[in-house]
C-alpha cells in the first residue's frame, strides 16, 4: 500500500495526464468521465465525514483490470485494495490542506503551461490543445486545476516529511564502512543423507500440517472445455498446388526482387545537347551489339566517376533507391538485359541488371507453396469463419457446429481461469470461458479471433466451483512437504550441534568450500541465504574461527568465518546505499503518519 501511495503522488503530472486523460478515455469514453465529475450519492466509505463514491471506486478497479495490472478473477480482492487506496489518499489530502499547504493560481499557470502534454510540437502551450484533451478526458479547466492543485498539496506533504528526517555523516560513514566490508569464510552444506535416520512422518504430523497450510491445496474454480479451432494454416496444407504454379510464382518474383544493377551515364546541358548525349548511348548500344562488354564501355563512357571505374556497378537496390523512371527501368529488366535510353534528373543512361538477389527455385519451394497454398484457401476460410458465426450462435451444441464445417471436436482436461495450455492459453480465450453467456447459461462461445488464421469457438462441457481438497486426496503432496519441513529442522538441529562441538574446539572431519574476500553485493555462485548468515556473524578475534549456520532452501549450512577485512571505497555504491537509506527512513516518515492518520480518523465503510 505505501508503494501505492508513492506511486499515486510521486507524480501529479503522470497520474492526471497519462492515468486520466489516455486510460479512462479508452475504457469509458467521454461520457462516463464527465459523469464521474458528479456525486453520484452512492456512497462505498466516509472519511472523516467527506464521502468516496461507488463510480470513483470502480474507475480505479477497471484501470488496474484494463490495464493488465490484475487478472478479472481477482477483482473482489482488489476492489477492496483499491477502496484502501481512496481512503489513504483522502487522509492525506485532508491532512494536507488542514495544515495549510497552499498552491497559488500563478503556480497552477506555471504548472500547466510546462506539461508535455499541452505543448505543440515546438514545446510551447497550446490553448486548444489544452481545452481538447481535458475535454476529452472529461475535465473542465477549472475541474482539472482543482484536482492539481489537491495532488501538488498531497506531494508537499510527501516531500516535506521526506525532507524532514536525515542521516548524520557519523552514520553515513558506518553505513559505507558496513557496505565495503569483505568477509572470508568456509562453508559446508549439510543433506539429508547426513541424519543417521530419516525422520519419521505419523498420521498427526500429516492432520496438523494439512491443517496449517489448507490454502495450498485449494483447487481453483476449473471447466471442462468442448473447442474447434479453424485454422487457415492448416487448410493450406491440405491443398494442391501444381508443380507449374510454383514456377510461375518464382518468375513473377523476380520483377519485385532485389537486383544488382550498373549504369553507363551521360549528361547533357550547356556543353551538349540532349540529342547528342542520346547519339552517344545509341552509339554504346551498338558496341554491345557487337560484344563489347558493358563494364568495359562505362569505364570508357560514364560521366558517374564514382562508378565507371567499377563496370558502372550501383550494388544491389530495391525498390525506392532511385527515381520512379530509373526504377521501372532496372525492375523490368531480367537477369543480363540492358534496358534502353532511360532520362533521369542527373541525366540519360542504360541500365544493366547484373544480378538477381533471390533464393534458388529449390531454395524457395517451400516458401512458395505456403504462399500460395494460403492465397488459394483464402476464401474458403472466409466463408468458412462466416458459417462459424451463424452456426455457432444459433446451435445449442458444438458436436453439430464441428461436423456441419468438418472440424474437429476437441476436449480439454480440466482448466483454471490461468491455468490452460495450448490454444486455450491464448488471450481472450479463458475470458470467454468464465463469461456469463458460458458459463453460466451454457451458450457456445463467441468467436475468438485467436490471430489473423486461427479463429475459436468453445463450449463447456463440465464446471466444477473452487474447493478445497480432502487430505485423502492430496495425502502424497502433504507427506513429501512434511518430510521436507521435517528434514530441514533435523538438519538444522545437527548443524546447531556440530557448530557447539566447534566452538568447543573439537576438530571434525568436514570438506570444507573456501570464499575469499567476498562482499554483500559479490558477484559469486553462493546463495544470498549463506552470504547474509556469513555477514551476520561478529568479527573473529585472536584469529579464532566463528561458526554458524544458514538454512539455504532444502540444505542446512555450516558456516566457519575466518576473516574480515575493511574493503576498498567505491563512491558509486556508497552513494547508492545512502540513497536508499535515506528513502527508508522517509518512508517509514510517511507510513507512521498514514498509521496515525488512520487511527484518528472517522472512517465508514
Amino acid at each position: 500500500m505505501l508503494q501505492s501511495i508513492r506511486d499515486r503522488s510521486r507524480s501529479w503530472g503522470a497520474k492526471i495526464i497519462i492515468g486520466a486523460v489516455v486510460v479512462t478515455m479508452a475504457l469509458f469514453g467521454v461520457e462516463s468521465l464527465v459523469g464521474l465529475l458528479g456525486n453520484s450519492g452512492d456512497e462505498v466509505a466516509e472519511v472523516n465525514g467527506e464521502p468516496i463514491t461507488r463510480q470513483q471506486l470502480e474507475m480505479e478497479v477497471q484501470r488496474a483490470i484494463r490495464s493488465g495490472q490484475v487478472p478479472p478473477e481477482q477483482e473482489r480482492a482488489l476492489r477492496a485494495e483499491m477502496l484502501d487506496m481512496l481512503i489513504t489518499d483522502r487522509l492525506l489530502t485532508q491532512y494536507a490542506e488542514e495544515g495549510g499547504l497552499h498552491v497559488s493560481e500563478e503556480q497552477l499557470d506555471q504548472l500547466i503551461v510546462n506539461l508535455p502534454e499541452f505543448q505543440d510540437a515546438n514545446g510551447r502551450f497550446d490553448r486548444d490543445l489544452f481545452r481538447n484533451r481535458l475535454s476529452s478526458a472529461g475535465f473542465t479547466p477549472l475541474s482539472f486545476r482543482q484536482q492539481l492543485s489537491v495532488d501538488v498539496k498531497r506531494q508537499q506533504l510527501q516531500q516535506g516529511l521526506a525532507v524532514s528526517d536525515f542521516t548524520l555523516e557519523e552514520e553515513r560513514e558506518r553505513l559505507a564502512a558496513l557496505q565495503r566490508q569483505t568477509r572470508s569464510f568456509r562453508h559446508h552444506a549439510l543433506v539429508p543423507e547426513d541424519l543417521e535416520t530419516p525422520p519419521e512422518v505419523d498420521e498427526q504430523a500429516l492432520e496438523d500440517y494439512y491443517a496449517a497450510h489448507e490454502s495450498d491445496y485449494r483447487r481453483p474454480e476449473q471447466v471442462r472445455l468442448n473447442y474447434v479451432v479453424l485454422d487457415r494454416q492448416q487448410m493450406a496444407e491440405e491443398a494442391e498446388i501444381s508443380e507449374e504454379a510454383l514456377r510461375e510464382a518464382w518468375e513473377e518474383g523476380a520483377a519485385e526482387a532485389d537486383r544488382r544493377v550498373s549504369h553507363i551515364m551521360v549528361t547533357f546541358g550547356d556543353a551538349r545537347g540532349r540529342e547528342e548525349a542520346e547519339a552517344l548511348l545509341e552509339q554504346v548500344q551498338e558496341r554491345l551489339a557487337e560484344g563489347e562488354t558493358f563494364a568495359e564501355l562505362a569505364a570508357e563512357v560514364s560521366e558517374d566517376t564514382s562508378t565507371s571505374d567499377d563496370g558502372g556497378d550501383l550494388g544491389v537496390i530495391s525498390r525506392g533507391f532511385f527515381g520512379e523512371e530509373f526504377e521501372e527501368a532496372a525492375f523490368s529488366l531480367g537477369e543480363g538485359e540492358v534496358s534502353e535510353v532511360v532520362e533521369t534528373d542527373n541525366g540519360l543512361h542504360l541500365v544493366k541488371v547484373t544480378e538477381l538477389d533471390r533464393p534458388a527455385f529449390e531454395e524457395s519451394r517451400d516458401q512458395l507453396r505456403r504462399q500460395l497454398a494460403r492465397e488459394q484457401v483464402t476464401d474458403a476460410f472466409n466463408e468458412k469463419a462466416q458459417r462459424l458465426i451463424d452456426d455457432s450462435f444459433a446451435a445449442e451444441d458444438l458436436e453439430s457446429v464441428a461436423e456441419d464445417l468438418e472440424l474437429e471436436l476437441q476436449q480439454s482436461d480440466w482448466v483454471g481461469r490461468d491455468g490452460a495450455d495450448g490454444v486455450l492459453s491464448e488471450p481472450g480465450v479463458m475470458d470467454q470461458a468464465f463469461s456469463g453467456d458460458v458459463l453460466e447459461e451454457g451458450y457456445n462461445s463467441e468467436v475468438i479471433e485467436l490471430d489473423e488464421d486461427r479463429r475459436l469457438v468453445l463450449r463447456v462441457a463440465e464446471h466444477r466451483e473452487a474447493t478445497t481438497l480432502p487430505l485423502d486426496e492430496v495425502r502424497d503432496e502433504v507427506e513429501a512437504a512434511v518430510r521436507r519441513e521435517k528434514t530441514r529442522e533435523a538438519l538444522v538441529e545437527l548443524a546447531a550441534e556440530r557448530v557447539e562441538r566447534l566452538r568447543a574446539g573439537e576438530s571434525l572431519e568436514i570438506e570444507w568450500q573456501q570464499a575469499e574476500t567476498i562482499s554483500r553485493q559479490g558477484d559469486t555462485n553462493l546463495s544470498d541465504a549463506l552470504i547474509e548468515a556469513a555477514f551476520r556473524l561478529p568479527h573473529p578475534e585472536d584469529d579464532a574461527p566463528v561458526y554458524g549456520h544458514a538454512v539455504d532452501g532444502e540444505r542446512v549450512m555450516l558456516i566457519a568465518l575466518d576473516e574480515v577485512e575493511a574493503g576498498e571505497p567505491n563512491e558509486q555504491i556508497e552513494s547508492f546505499v545512502a540513497r536508499m537509506a535515506e528513502r527508508l527512513r522517509a518512508q517509514a516518515a510517511i507510513q507512521g503518519l498514514l498509521d496515525d492518520l488512520r487511527e484518528e480518523a472517522e472512517i465508514r465503510r
